[in-house]
């Protein structure tokens, strides 16, 4: 996950564009850092990325706008996706594998209407940074 240049950062937004436009079709995507690309041999590697849908038709659809957080616990990549429209709805924490976690309490909760093609998103996700 090292992002530090704008090539690899840019070869990553395209990739993962299109897993986005493949699991939460029709809608197209674009992908934006949230904050500034790290310095080249940082420490770290927690990263929030705005995935932003629109229509075939090229509306914007900004209800349905994700947010994705990437992060290492210990040597592995986790990640949450969280609708930005609605606070109280359910986050996806993808690890190994998905728990669906109630926003306000923060408790495991019932998959939402909807997210079983999150689920499929966070997995081609992880798949993209873990191959990386």
């Amino acid at each position: 996950m090292d992002w530090s240049d704008q090539e690899t950062w840019q070869d990553f937004a395209s990739r993962l564009a299109a897993a986005a436009d493949l699991c939460l079709k029709p809608n197209r995507h674009g992908v934006r850092l949230v904050g500034d690309l790290p310095e080249a041999g940082a420490a770290g590697g927690d990263h929030c990325v705005r995935i932003e849908p629109r229509s075939p038709e090229g509306a914007r659809l900004e209800q349905a706008d994700l947010e994705l957080e990437l992060y290492r616990s210990g040597s592995d990549i986790h990640l949450t996706l969280v609708t930005l429209a609605d606070e109280s709805a359910p986050l996806l924490w993808q690890g190994s594998h998905p728990v669906w976690m109630d926003a306000v309490s923060g408790e495991r909760c019932e998959r939402p209407e909807g997210g079983m093609a999150l689920e499929a998103l966070a997995r081609r996700i992880r798949a993209l940074v873990v191959g990386d």
